[in-house]
């Protein structure tokens, strides 16, 4: 099976409800397809898996549980083994391998979208004028989004060989297509 988007939105929305996840979902989606057009991937592959990367977040909530039993349900949803690793390897805790140019991408683009979504959540003119200088900063102050865990943005830029400015300048412009879809001015 070649899973297309629209499947993978299917499962997304199956399995989660909440509308700050699904939001995360669309973020990470739009930043990693970036980066697939970047790196000449698979574009409508690169989006599922980043579609599908946090599906069973609101079933199984802890390390001990997520992804790796949401894996059997993608596996029973005739997924592909290559997205099921992906959906695996964004997993820091289980310290699988990131040894495909998507794998490092999505894992680089989680974190650092929904930080960037937060930051221009907080601006009134959203991600319009958004710089990274202003994103790094707020990166220093561990109070603000501080359930994103920072090591993980910067490692992820770092494996996928990008500078982090870059990397949080192609998020940013990445995600002011659907800015209204994440609650921002468009």
């Amino acid at each position: 099976m070649e899973p297309t988007r629209q499947q993978a939105w299917d499962t997304l929305t199956k399995y989660t409800k909440s509308e700050s996840l699904l939001r995360h979902a669309l973020a990470v989606e739009a930043s990693t397809a970036a980066y697939a057009r970047k790196l000449g991937g698979d574009e409508e592959l690169w989006r599922v898996a980043a579609l599908l990367h946090d599906f069973d977040y609101e079933m199984h909530p802890t390390l001990d549980k997520h992804p790796q039993d949401g894996a059997p349900i993608l596996r029973e949803e005739g997924y592909p083994e290559e997205v099921v690793e992906t959906v695996l390897s964004h997993a820091e805790h289980l310290g699988l391998p990131r040894d495909t140019p998507l794998k490092k991408a999505l894992f680089a683009c989680d974190e650092l979208s929904g930080f960037v979504h937060a930051c221009a959540l907080v601006r009134p003119t959203g991600l319009d004028g958004l710089e990274p200088k202003s994103v790094r900063k707020k990166l220093k102050q561990p109070s603000f989004a501080a359930g994103v865990h920072r090591e993980d943005v910067y490692k992820g830029a770092e494996e996928l060989g990008v500078e982090l400015d870059d990397h949080i300048a192609t998020v940013v412009e990445a995600l002011k297509p659907i800015a209204s879809e994440l609650g921002l001015p468009a």
